[in-house]
């Protein structure tokens, strides 16, 4: 939004110099992004008239010119630019002149002429881009008048970055409500008073477009000038709004936009077909727009029609074959309502951006197409003279929004801002910004205006005052009472004591998305696991991961494809299911089991590795004797052969192995690689210490050797042992496994030691054999195994 300070100033009292408007505007919510000064240097730059013009007796491209400055005798100035000519009126530099960039200006003779002064160019006043020629001046113009006087400078072009919330600051006049509120003054009212119709000239119109346009007004004005020129200062103050002046109608239409916010088109009528139609677009339809292009418009487009073709599209830009030109003596001027939803996303579909979009998009005032109606065709026949008919509307009125009423309270103003804000202030900065206020016992009932979409609640009708009370004026103040002091149990293992274990094994924390793409999820065997996401950022973030491994398994990928041949990472995150959210630990890893070294020979990472790094967590817990491995039930993306389920109180809690060759191949992530995943609430559990004395009596170790088949697990053998024999075992160690001669096919034979020992006395042989044989008989019954002489 680009507007002239000076215009603004005109509307509502501005006490304050530029930068202070500058900053306050700022701190209002309605950041300045750009301040141009124009015609800040224009001292001794005055009106003139070229009297002559004749060639450069020395160089083709220059004039000698005689220019009437108002002075005794003219002045005799050489010029280059192609529209010089006899009879225009130009600015003129006077010897003396410092312009804008440093140009001062001097007496001087141009290949052996003699020039006095300089015609200048907008450009070359810094007042415009235009540097094709001379700035012509209107032919009233007085000579010898100081061009900064004629012109209404100095001035400022000032370019606000607004909020898509606040379409009201669009306009100069919905702006001057804000600068109003900051700084106490008072918004002078456009003089729009209603143009009665003196002519008959008139079209019909037809709303077919349902809510997407409740409200469509239109007039014919016949017979108007079409040489009519568009007014000095409403030419400048198009040029400091951004828009470059065209001809008086199209002019007037782009002017009430940027004094009122209400767009607006002009349709020459003598090129319309019968009654104008608001329509959506039809199967296949194109229309040749403006700027040549000829788009075809999908079904969803709103269009403005008459009874043969589609003449506009709403909202973005009017047709190429119903625009007005230099011959145009008849238009049709609209203004209309569209709601927001149907204009939105239109233009750029189109591949444009246009005013007209950029505001309708966001949102303009229902209630203003009739005023602007009014002021565009005040303005018309001011100009290009005319005949106005009749206003013809059309509206569907219970499509078009109402303001409703919202109460703010005083106390919940307070609490918020944290600072008491006076009654009065309150209501005078409510009331400038256009609201109705009524005053209740305790706060305010307020209704915004029909153009403020943005006020729907309590909250926003605080940040209302809160803005314009000023945000630098809210104190800061620190948290006062006690901060509620959350305690970290020391039953739970914290998740730092976790990645501690782990970096000193040699492990690295790593960080991935939490979405993934539902066809990595069907290669893993976990095609419906996760939750689908309704609107996902793209195809491959669709779904919230039900697993750690897919992600870390892409990151340990990346890295072995960059020449890292060991690798060890894991994550602390949660995963989705479509019921819960669960902590888990992943870690993925691959490579040699230690890094390079003379000591040791070199042999890849496998399962066991993996296990003792397992187990070096769960003994931090303090509980060992609870955690135990099996082989059952294991998701098929793991290895048949090389993988574990891991259990606490025989409950699953994640599991452990190497991943499936056909899945690594599938993945191109390489061999040997191996990955684990543990449920966080499970191996966070942790038993507090609890000091006990040293045994008094002293322990005793029988070491056993049985055989059993080749299927029973360890773990169930450990586990019949502990309870035949009770608290007297105080551990069972697994020292030698052995297969080969002297062990049946599909058997074999394991090593223990038993350590035992008794709080109450010291234990005997025939205790100590006791005790074997009941560990023996326990195996035979529950692992069918037999001991080994």
């Amino acid at each position: 939004m680009k507007f002239s300070e000076n215009w603004l100033r005109e509307v509502v009292d501005v006490p304050v110099d530029r930068d202070a408007l500058v900053h306050a505007l700022t701190m209002a919510g309605l950041e300045v992004e750009d301040v141009t000064a124009l015609g800040e240097s224009l001292d001794h730059v005055v009106v003139a008239t070229i009297v002559s013009a004749e060639k450069h007796p020395e160089a083709d491209r220059l004039q000698v010119c005689r220019v009437d400055a108002g002075l005794p005798e003219p002045l005799q100035i050489v010029c280059g630019a192609p529209n010089a000519r006899v009879g225009i009126k130009v600015p003129l530099a006077m010897v003396g002149a410092n312009l804008p960039g440093g140009i001062a200006i001097k007496a001087a003779k141009l290949r052996g002429v003699e020039s006095n002064g300089m015609l200048c160019s907008a450009k070359e006043l810094g007042i415009d881009a235009d540097a094709s020629g001379l700035l012509e001046l209107p032919a009233d113009a007085p000579v010898g008048q100081s061009l900064a006087s004629y012109l209404g400078l100095p001035d400022a072009s000032i370019e606000l970055k607004i909020t898509p919330n606040r379409p009201d600051c669009l306009s100069v006049h919905g702006l001057a409500h804000d600068v109003a509120a900051l700084f106490g003054g008072h918004v002078k009212p456009v003089q729009a008073q209603s143009v009665a119709g003196s002519g008959d000239a008139r079209r019909a119109v037809r709303l077919e477009a349902g809510a997407d346009a409740p409200r469509y007004l239109g007039r014919v004005v016949s017979g108007i000038d079409p040489s009519a020129r568009t007014p000095l200062w409403m030419a400048e103050r198009l040029r400091r709004g951004g828009i470059r002046p065209i001809s008086a109608v199209v002019d007037v239409t782009a002017y009430v936009m940027l004094e009122l916010g209400q767009p607006m088109h002009a349709f020459d009528n003598d090129k319309l077909v019968g009654d104008v139609v608001v329509r959506h677009a039809r199967e296949g339809e194109s229309l040749k727009l403006l700027d040549g292009s000829e788009p075809k418009l999908a079904p969803g487009f709103l269009v403005i029609a008459d009874e043969a073709r589609a003449v506009a599209a709403a909202g973005v830009m009017g047709g190429f074959d119903t625009r007005v030109t230099d011959t145009t003596t008849s238009v049709f001027l609209e203004s209309a309502h569209f709601a927001p939803a149907a204009i939105m996303g239109r233009a750029r579909k189109l591949g444009l951006h246009t005013d007209a979009s950029h505001r309708y998009e966001r949102g303009v005032d229902p209630a203003l197409p009739v005023r602007a109606l009014d002021r565009a065709t005040a303005l018309l026949l001011e100009i290009a003279g005319g005949t106005p008919g009749p206003v013809t509307v059309a509206e569907r009125l219970q499509d078009i929004p109402e303001p409703r009423p919202v109460v703010l309270r005083r106390a919940r103003l307070h609490r918020l801002l944290g600072l008491e804000v006076a009654d009065a202030a309150v209501s005078r900065m409510l009331t400038a910004l256009g609201m109705q206020v009524q005053s209740l016992t305790d706060g305010w009932r307020v209704t915004a205006p029909s153009s403020r979409f943005d006020i729907e609640r309590e909250e926003d009708l605080v940040e209302e005052v809160a803005r314009i009370h000023g945000y630098d004026n809210i104190p800061t103040h620190r948290p006062s009472g006690a901060l509620a002091l959350v305690p970290d149990p020391e039953e739970r293992l914290g998740d730092m004591a976790v990645r501690g274990q782990l970096a000193s094994r040699g492990w690295f924390e790593a960080v991935t998305l939490a979405f993934v793409d539902a066809e990595l999820l069907e290669r893993w065997g976990m095609g419906g696991q996760g939750v689908a996401l309704a609107n996902p950022l793209s195809a491959e973030l669709a779904v919230m991961r039900p697993s750690l491994l897919p992600g870390l398994l892409q990151a340990l990928s990346y890295n072995r494809a960059r020449q890292q041949d060991r690798i060890r990472l894991y994550e602390l995150a949660r995963t989705y299911a479509s019921d819960a959210e669960t902590p888990r630990l992943g870690l993925v890893a691959c490579g040699p089991a230690i890094p390079e070294q003379w000591g040791v020979p070199a042999r890849p990472m496998d399962l066991y590795d993996l296990k003792g790094d397992i187990e070096a967590l769960i003994a931090q817990g303090g509980e060992p004797g609870r955690w135990s491995f099996d082989a059952e039930g294991l998701p098929a993306f793991l290895h048949p052969g090389r993988s574990a389920r891991v259990l606490r109180d025989g409950k699953p809690a994640g599991f452990l192995g190497s991943l499936h060759p056909s899945l690594a191949r599938a993945l191109d992530a390489g061999d040997d690689i191996q990955v684990a995943e543990l449920d966080m609430l499970a191996l966070g559990q942790r038993r507090l210490p609890k000091a006990t004395s040293i045994g008094k009596f002293p322990q005793v170790r029988r070491d056993i050797a049985v055989d059993m088949p080749e299927d029973v697990a360890w773990a169930s053998a450990e586990a019949a042992v502990r309870a035949a024999l009770g608290p007297t075992l105080r551990e069972v160690r697994l020292f030698d496994r052995y297969v080969g001669k002297g062990v049946e096919a599909g058997r074999k034979s394991l090593a223990m030691g038993l350590i035992l020992q008794d709080d109450s006395r010291t234990l005997t042989d025939d205790d100590a054999d006791a005790c074997v044989r009941n560990a023996v008989l326990a195996l035979e019954n529950t692992c069918k195994a037999r001991l080994r002489g």
